[in-house]
């Protein structure tokens, strides 16, 4: 079934690229579509994030990591590693490869990159571009506490089998905001990363 899943997903992701950058669907109420519309998506600051797929003797993973607590934005969330998007990165997986070099030590030279999700835009500001690298490599994450207060690796097998995923919602401002959430090893994950782990699953095994 993996075998299968990433053989669907290397296909998928071929035809991505950075130059024609879609945006993800959200789930958004009717009030709120002003929110994602193309004005709106293009004040947004540029971010990316690598979503590493580890090949493991037991199964393919996804590593993930969970920030810092004295962080300032985000503190204790489960995110994938990356961050903005620096003038002196070229192009969005550049980003995404420097953030995860620094953030958890994963080498450049062991991803292949395999294309990009759609884009997801956040209420904090970011357009957030999701650089999707397979490591075949050993690797073992070496994290930069001033950053990552943990590593961890999500089974793929976890994100391809059952649907796991919750539908949540939190009220801000009087409207419900809905939100995806996923659970595993004690760890709760929601928000973009939640989100873009669908999108990924949804590439994988279909709609």
């Amino acid at each position: 079934m993996e075998a299968t899943a990433l053989e669907r997903l290397r296909a998928l992701l071929a035809a991505s690229s950075e130059a024609h950058r879609p945006v993800a669907r959200m789930d958004l109420p009717m009030k709120l579509d002003h929110l994602v519309s193309a004005a709106a998506v293009a004040l947004l600051k540029p971010a990316a994030v690598l979503v590493p797929i580890i090949r493991r003797d037991h199964g393919h993973t996804v590593l993930l990591t969970k920030r810092a607590e004295h962080l300032r934005q985000h503190k204790g969330q489960i995110s994938f590693p990356g961050g903005r998007r620096d003038d002196g990165d070229p192009t969005y997986a550049h980003a995404a490869l420097r953030e995860a070099h620094e953030e958890v030590g994963l080498p450049p030279a062991a991803v292949q990159v395999l294309g990009y999700l759609d884009d997801y835009p956040t209420f904090t500001g970011y357009r957030i571009t999701p650089v999707v690298g397979y490591v075949e490599t050993a690797f073992e994450p070496s994290t930069d506490p001033g950053e990552v207060a943990e590593a961890f690796e999500l089974p793929l097998s976890h994100l391809t089998g059952d649907n796991r995923f919750e539908r949540k919602a939190m009220e801000r401002g009087g409207l419900s905001l809905p939100f995806l959430q996923l659970e595993y090893g004690g760890h709760t994950i929601w928000g973009a990363t939640a989100a873009i782990l669908w999108d990924l699953r949804r590439q994988l095994v279909g709609p």
